[in-house]
């Protein structure tokens, strides 16, 4: 097991940042490793890192303003080879739709229940770190 992983949290909310960072807890599940956080509050800092590499996986805000993270979604999937899976954060169970059309890997709503929260994202690490394996 790799000693940690890297999230990427984009939101323009530090509440909803907190939120990710404190369902989270050090790790997500027993069998995955520590994560740490790189937080984002805007898409050029969120390019900026994904261009750095070494993310795991994306956690994006679908509420975030000026831009959503289900159109920033789409936007990595088009752009960015071999982009890590993303869990996008809905306002609305009824977008589920649209998480789909973004082309996200996973989807919970806000505000963040955290034992839906870690487990989809305990998921999608388990997924990303077999492939690097």
């Amino acid at each position: 097991m790799q000693p940690t992983a890297t999230v990427l949290v984009y939101s323009d909310n530090a509440s909803t940042r907190e939120q990710v960072r404190l369902a989270t807890g050090r790790r997500p599940a027993a069998d995955v490793p520590p994560v740490e956080f790189i937080e984002c509050a805007t898409l050029p800092a969120v390019l900026k890192e994904l261009e750095r590499g070494g993310v795991d996986v994306c956690v994006l805000d679908g509420e975030a303003q000026p831009v959503g993270g289900m159109g920033v979604c789409r936007q990595l999937k088009d752009e960015i080879f071999r982009c890590p899976p993303v869990l996008l954060l809905m306002g609305r169970p009824q977008d589920a739709w649209l998480a789909t059309w973004s082309r996200a890997e996973s989807a919970v709503t806000l505000p963040v229940d955290p034992v839906e929260f870690a487990d989809s994202l305990a998921a999608l690490l388990r997924a990303r770190l077999a492939v690097q394996a």
